[in-house]
């Protein structure tokens, strides 16, 4: 009997599927087409550790499952080779990022071809590859044709470890992203793509796709949609206006007090000579924090008096303006309406200052709440000729007012920010655009790209809000596309996210130099069927779907939406419940784990049988022991039964109900997509196929050890494909018919009872499967242990046909 050996069965057959192109894909197929992947990884490091590798173990049990179901199934991979990760590890080790970069990308292809991974290797893109970014530059200059990528000056959020700026999203908590590091503002001129042009469907389409809701929630959060009204405030005494916005309008009576966020362009002009060195000093200190630390709703709120006033255009009184850092200038206008009366912050603010606090809508006499002020619905008090109506009737009724008056509007706002994709850095895409002293900033023309980003020696960040290709003089020195004029280069690099807006269209028509991709070939595999990660909730996941709405209305899809099904997986953490990390030592390296003897097949099985996949898991090396057991007994059933004379007198029945059962669970739970019960399933099988193989083998087992094999497959193809052949098939297992069932052949003569009391096993029982309900209830009260627990009379007992008895003593 041949003996269960990895390290000989998975090179064989990774070299097969190689050789023969297997999982080559191309559009000319008859079948329905499956497109699926995952977010393609950084190589930013010397090789993905088992954490990584769960994605992969996902994305290729649903392209062997969808093979198996006859679909023409893509299932392609990509580098997210240019920014900030991987330009940080090449300074790490010393080495140019575009050495470092090819070297990470060698070895993360020798990870995934030694887990079997099932990929189209004829697809696979580079984003450092200039074929590849000449067409991000192309997207560029659409995007600035269509005035979706605009130049300005702003505070930005700077890190000062990685010397570059950093959009909204890469952002956290008050740190950079990538570093950890505290990020500070500073002002720069940056280049934006206009994605909140787009707020408004990218919103209205979340609520229909087939995405987890924590992502759409995050999303939708993220975007912010907010209905209410700008209002104008005169500045008394002077020309200057003030516009707030307002989901409120109906509290106009009762605003007391004005404040602008530091950053508002009026915060340094309204001062007085009494206030100016007071007032200076505190915006110099709060645009310093950090938007997280400033909107933190727990800290004690500060300010500080401008010196000014404005006119409260609703009742005409003066109300103070104040400069405090609890109001951002990156949100709404800048500038909010004080309404102490009816809003938390605002009476913080109030009661910290002494500021007047006018209620104007009456608090109900049936409301509990003990909050200082009421932010609820109710009827108007002290609000003029609009007193006795209610606040919700009254919010429209003001604004028509105020619209008369020449002093508000109805308007919508958004929080999100337009995307800011400048940076400070060398390793990433040069952005196409020539700047001419008479003609402005020009894009660079289709046939001038791509712009090649040029091999420099000192690629270290220059720390002076200039890139390292600042430097470069006979790379900026160029001419004008428009008027032949000496002109000069953007030094400025794209945000890696630029990239990766993109790759999943350009996975469709990778090889193609004359466009990003033929609309056909994009409108036969797109949108995806599903797209797998576990990371990216709101920057990555909006940059594609903006772009993409983009691209359809350029004609270049004929969809606006990407993705159709998207599955978010939790983290596979380390075996001390930390996150994997080679700073903490907790790093397991799939290559480790194969060839300690375990192999491809017990990895990928293992960290999908770990959990649901959604969830957090913690990785077990006693756990993957377990899973190679299991593989290993199945190869044993398999040898055992190659090996035997085939005369057994096996239970035909039984042994029809167990492949039956276990193919319906396995079908049902991978569509789930709930792998570990799947695999559980698969597991239970094994055991009781042992159980029925004392009896011997007969050849009635064949058919039935090779739907087990099927069934195995998407989890451990290569030891599938062995004995797939051993069991006498010459065809190609990855797109054998996926096995069918027989729902007659599932009962079996018994039926396993679990017989709870109070809720608490007590008992299982196996009963003839056509016993009545009142003899399985008499067998359950009979059962020694039952009875050790109902000691009187039950209660109630509670029947579930073929699966439960619940007695209630």
């Amino acid at each position: 009997m041949r003996h269960y050996n990895p390290s000989e069965i998975e090179p064989k057959w990774q070299q097969i599927w190689a050789d023969d192109q297997r999982y080559h894909t191309n559009e000319s197929s008859a079948k329905p087409k499956y497109y699926v992947t995952g977010m393609f990884p950084y190589p930013s490091g010397a090789g993905m550790h088992t954490g990584h590798f769960m994605e992969h173990s996902i994305v290729d049990a649903v392209a062997r499952f969808r093979r198996a179901l006859g679909y023409n199934v893509m299932y392609p991979i990509g580098w997210d080779s240019f920014g900030l990760p991987a330009e940080n590890y090449a300074i790490k080790t010393g080495r140019k990022p575009r050495e470092t970069t090819a070297d990470n990308i060698a070895n993360f292809k020798k990870q995934l071809r030694s887990v079997g991974a099932s990929i189209d290797w004829s697809r696979e893109i580079n984003t450092s590859d200039p074929e590849y970014y000449k067409w991000t530059q192309w997207i560029f200059t659409k995007l600035f044709e269509k005035d979706l990528a605009y130049q300005k000056e702003s505070l930005q959020w700077w890190c000062p470890k990685d010397k570059t700026v950093l959009a909204n999203e890469q952002v956290i908590d008050g740190k950079c992203w990538r570093c950890d590091s505290v990020v500070v503002k500073k002002s720069m001129k940056q280049w934006f793509f206009r994605i909140t042009a787009y707020a408004e469907q990218l919103l209205a389409e979340l609520p229909e796709m087939d995405w987890p809701d924590k992502i759409k929630i995050a999303q939708t959060n993220w975007i912010g949609k907010s209905e209410g009204a700008e209002i104008t405030f005169q500045v008394d005494g002077s020309d200057d206006t003030i516009t707030v916005f307002s989901t409120r309008p109906d509290t106009i009576f009762g605003a007391t007090f004005l404040v602008l966020a530091p950053e508002h362009p009026l915060a340094r002009t309204l001062l007085t000579d009494e206030t100016r060195e007071l007032v200076e000093n505190y915006i110099n200190d709060a645009v310093k924090k950090s938007e997280i630390e400033r909107s933190n709703d727990t800290k004690e709120k500060t300010g500080v008096f401008s010196g000014s006033y404005a006119i409260n255009p609703a009742t005409g009184q003066k109300i103070p303006i104040w400069i405090a850092d609890y109001v951002l200038g990156g949100y709404g206008t800048g500038a909010v309406m004080g309404v102490p009366a009816h809003d938390d912050r605002d009476f913080a603010f109030a009661e910290k200052f002494e500021l007047p606090v006018v209620e104007v809508i009456e608090r109900p006499e049936d409301d509990i709440d003990t909050d200082a002020c009421y932010h609820g619905e109710g009827v108007l008090v002290n609000s003029g000729a609009f007193d006795g109506t209610r606040s919700e009737d009254a919010r429209e009724q003001i604004v028509a007012w105020l619209e008369q008056e020449g002093k508000g509007k109805s308007q919508i706002t958004y929080k999100m920010r337009d995307w800011l994709i400048s940076r400070q850095r060398y390793w990433g895409a040069p952005i196409p655009i020539i700047y001419c002293p008479e003609h402005g900033a020009v894009p660079v023309p289709e046939s001038d790209l791509p712009v090649l980003l040029p091999d420099v020696d000192d690629f270290q960040p220059r720390g002076d809000g200039k890139s390292v290709l600042a430097a470069q003089e006979d790379w900026v020195q160029t001419t004008c596309p428009v008027c032949g004029s000496p002109a000069r280069r953007e030094t400025d690099t794209m945000d890696g996210y630029a990239c990766s807006s993109w790759y999943l269209l350009r996975y469709t028509d990778p090889h193609n130099t004359q466009q990003a991709w033929a609309p056909d070939k994009a409108n036969y595999w797109a949108p995806l069927d599903m797209y797998v990660g576990g990371d990216h909730a709101t920057a990555h996941l909006l940059y594609v779907r903006f772009w993409t709405h983009v691209f359809s209305e350029l004609g270049l899809t004929d969809f606006a939406e990407p993705v159709k099904k998207l599955v978010y997986h939790g983290l596979i953490q380390a075996e001390d419940g930390r996150k994997m990390s080679k700073s903490l030592g907790n790093v397991v390296d799939p290559l480790e784990v194969i060839n300690a003897g375990y192999g491809a097949d017990a990895l990928r099985t293992f960290e999908l049988f770990l959990g649901p996949i959604n969830e957090n898991s913690s990785w077990n090396s006693r756990g993957i022991a377990g899973v190679y057991r299991f593989l290993n007994r199945l190869w044993t059933l398999v040898q055992e039964f190659d090996d035997s004379d085939k005369t057994g007198t096996s239970d035909a029945q039984k042994l029809d109900a167990i492949i039956n059962s276990t193919t319906k669970k396995v079908t049902d739970d991978i569509h789930r997509l709930s792998f570990n019960t799947a695999i559980a399933a698969l597991m239970e099988c094994v055991n009781d196929l042992y159980k029925l193989k004392v009896a011997g083998y007969s050849e009635d087992w064949r058919p039935h050890l090779k739907t087990l094999v099927q069934l195995v497959q998407p989890f451990a193809p290569h030891m599938a494909a062995e004995l797939w052949q051993q069991l006498g098939e010459t065809s190609q297992l990855d797109f054998a018919a996926w096995p069918a069932w027989d729902n007659a052949k599932i009962v079996s003569g018994s039926l396993l009872i679990i017989v709870q009391v109070n809720g608490k096993l007590r008992a299982k029982l196996e009963v003839a499967a056509d016993a009545s309900e009142e003899q399985i209830k008499d067998l359950a009260l009979a059962d020694a242990n039952v009875q050790k627990f109902v000691l009187a009379e039950p209660k109630k007992i509670i029947y579930v046909k073929g699966k439960l008895v619940n007695i209630v003593a």
